[in-house]
């Protein structure tokens, strides 16, 4: 397993729609593992291919706490086939979006179909953070990314603190 490089916004590839997965090989696997690695050395619960530079429609996710057993869940070709239309608020931050956090209004629950880490198909009711994650993570997959809910001056002002961030990382002091 190894750690990649997570792409930030703004990226053109974060805006890209992911691919289907034809079938889990191997090569997903092994995908599916680095991405873990590196989603949990960012300290993040979720993570899309696409914020590798994959586009394929692939996610994992683990959101036990930090005093609990972890618990990644992989989700290859996600489709969600009910949304609850009661919504809940959860305050949202993204790997690829450093720094930054609003409070996102999602369906409470809803329902995903799969196919596991080892290609089974699969059907998960989800609710509470679980089904904010999944949500969130699946709009990754469409090229969206939590600040395009907000509004166009909030989300202006988060793309400011971005541009800047990275053009100051990108800047050589000797």
């Amino acid at each position: 397993m190894s750690v990649k490089e997570i792409l930030t916004e703004p990226h053109e590839v974060l805006r890209q729609v992911s691919k289907p997965v034809e079938r889990v090989t191997k090569e997903e696997q092994i995908l599916m593992d680095d991405m873990l690695e590196t989603m949990y050395h960012a300290n993040g619960i979720g993570l899309a291919a696409i914020q590798i530079g994959i586009p394929k429609r692939i996610i994992v996710m683990d959101i036990a706490w930090k005093d609990e057993k972890r618990n990644p869940m992989y989700f290859v070709n996600p489709v969600i086939k009910n949304k609850n239309k009661d919504l809940s608020t959860y305050e949202e931050g993204c790997l690829s979006v450093p720094n930054q956090f609003a409070e996102i209004d999602r369906p409470a629950t809803c329902e995903v179909e799969y196919l596991d880490y080892n290609g089974e198909k699969k059907m998960l009711f989800a609710d509470g953070l679980l089904a904010t994650c999944i949500q969130h993570e699946m709009d990754h997959l469409e090229g969206i990314l939590f600040i395009d809910y907000l509004s166009k001056l909030k989300k202006s002002m988060i793309l400011k603190k971005l541009s800047k961030e990275k053009k100051n990382s990108e800047t050589l002091v000797i």
